[in-house]
């Protein structure tokens, strides 16, 4: 029984189970054709629904992958902990929590290269594992403007980073 019928006693009244209040008589469903017509129009409903539940079923199940870990194999974990620091603006609802847990949909199986390997050029890194960035060269300056502003741009070149980094 379902929680509006449990309540009021009644059938809850929607175009799936369209009930007359009052009393109730059972009539042949041949005699009105308008009751013929709404059991048609609410199977057709439903076997559209149908389709396209199973339209996107399969459009999902082509694009899942199955993953599967091992001890000691390495994973990338998508985070955005930096929209969180673009966001102070906002209010304190919308600022985006973090938690401990998260979904097996955010990792990614690393395959390991030796070429991915970088070797730290004399970082000093502190205990919350940041460094701290100092500019070699300014490279580059070019003034913006927009209607009603100037804007400065300035290309620079900084000390723990390469030129192919800068494009």
């Amino acid at each position: 029984m379902a929680p509006y019928e449990a309540l009021y006693g009644r059938k809850c009244r929607s175009p799936i189970f369209w009930e007359e209040v009052g009393e109730r008589k059972i009539v042949d469903p041949t005699t009105l054709p308008w009751i013929e017509d709404a059991y048609e129009k609410v199977k057709i409903i439903r076997q559209r629904i149908q389709a396209a539940q199973s339209q996107q079923k399969s459009y999902i199940d082509n694009r899942r992958k199955d993953l599967e870990f091992e001890d000691g194999d390495r994973a990338f974990l998508k985070i955005t902990i930096l929209k969180a620091r673009i966001m102070t603006g906002k209010g304190k609802k919308l600022k985006p929590r973090i938690h401990d847990v998260f979904h097996v949909s955010l990792l990614k199986k690393y395959y390991p290269d030796p070429t991915h390997v970088l070797q730290p050029k004399d970082l000093e890194i502190d205990e919350s594992l940041t460094y701290k960035e100092q500019p070699v060269q300014l490279l580059d300056r070019k003034v913006k403007e927009l209607r009603r502003k100037k804007i400065s741009l300035v290309k620079v070149l900084w000390r723990n980073h390469g030129m192919e980094e800068m494009a």
